[in-house]
């Protein structure tokens, strides 16, 4: 559905992007990660048509068109980063105005201001409306076309817990209607609870890509059990694994959870009585910084 083949994109002497090559699928929900400066931005503006490759090409749909071409752009909604809208227009007013300009219905309006717990205040002037509402009217202006794929740069960034659940909500009726989601966000929380798929990238290349599937592997293998026991001697301590740790008055137990049983079950047979036990399970936020480091 989107097709980055070897992106590169320069602001003059500056490479933002460098060969980006990606493939979003249809039904998919992929999120763009990166630190600032790594090229998320001017990505999904490419894919949106607004920024011209230096080099390779990005193409929409199926077949592939140029993201530049107007019919390509048919296929897309996109969100940018900081929305604005005349402060003077009330919110049903912005709705109805990028309503009639996408050929979208006026029930559509109505469940796009419904959908961005904004339904009570359009009748309101933009103007009197907060930072985390204006966000939850351009996600409403951008759920309003049947595109088949939705573009959104940073879209939690300054939405307040109404427009998270709004936000949460458009991307499962985006997967279960079939259709392409692909985002950027900051906020690692949102990308593991949403995505199929997550492409990091940094200083403009893609450095990993890994499916919901490799990160919960990636993840879980980065766990870790903490039981407090009487010290072990070391024939058991070499027994119970390679990486298990005796340290503080602790076994660190470290890996997936499936291990964790069979060291409780030798720690039984040895009779040593667990006065405590915690866990603590991979995150995200820990991969992300060790994937930054480690990017050339």
């Amino acid at each position: 559905m989107i097709s980055f083949r070897a992106f590169e994109k320069r602001f003059g002497d500056h490479l933002a992007v460098a060969g980006l090559s990606l493939d979003v699928r249809s039904a998919e929900v992929v999120a763009l990660l990166g630190p600032n400066g790594s090229g998320k931005t001017t990505s999904l503006k490419a894919a949106a048509g607004l920024v011209r490759p230096s080099g390779g090409e990005v193409l929409l749909g199926e077949p592939g068109r140029p993201a530049s071409e107007p019919a390509a752009r048919r296929a897309i909604s996109f969100l940018p980063q900081k929305v604005a809208f005349p402060e003077a227009l009330s919110g049903r007013e912005v709705v109805t105005f990028y309503q009639r300009l996408r050929g979208a219905s006026a029930a559509r309006a109505d469940e796009v201001l419904r959908l961005a717990a904004l339904d009570g205040a359009a009748p309101r002037a933009v103007g009197t409306y907060s930072g985390g509402m204006v966000q939850r009217l351009g996600l409403a202006v951008a759920a309003l076309a049947d595109s088949e794929a939705l573009l959104l740069d940073e879209p939690t960034a300054a939405l307040d817990p109404e427009g998270l659940s709004a936000f949460y909500l458009l991307v499962e009726q985006r997967r279960r209607a079939g259709k392409t989601v692909l985002f950027s966000s900051h906020q690692l929380g949102d990308a593991e609870r949403l995505a199929d798929r997550f492409a990091l990238m940094v200083a403009g290349r893609l450095v990993a890509e890994l499916s919901a599937a490799e990160l919960s592997a990636r993840l879980a293998g980065r766990g870790v059990m903490r039981v407090r026991i009487r010290r072990p001697d070391d024939e058991l301590l070499a027994r119970l694994g390679a990486g298990v740790e005796w340290k503080e008055g602790e076994l660190f137990v470290p890996g997936a959870p499936a291990q964790r049983p069979a060291v409780l079950a030798a720690l039984a047979q040895a009779g040593l009585e667990i006065s405590a036990l915690t866990t603590e399970e991979g995150r995200l936020d820990g991969l992300y910084r060790e994937l930054v480091t480690e990017a050339p």
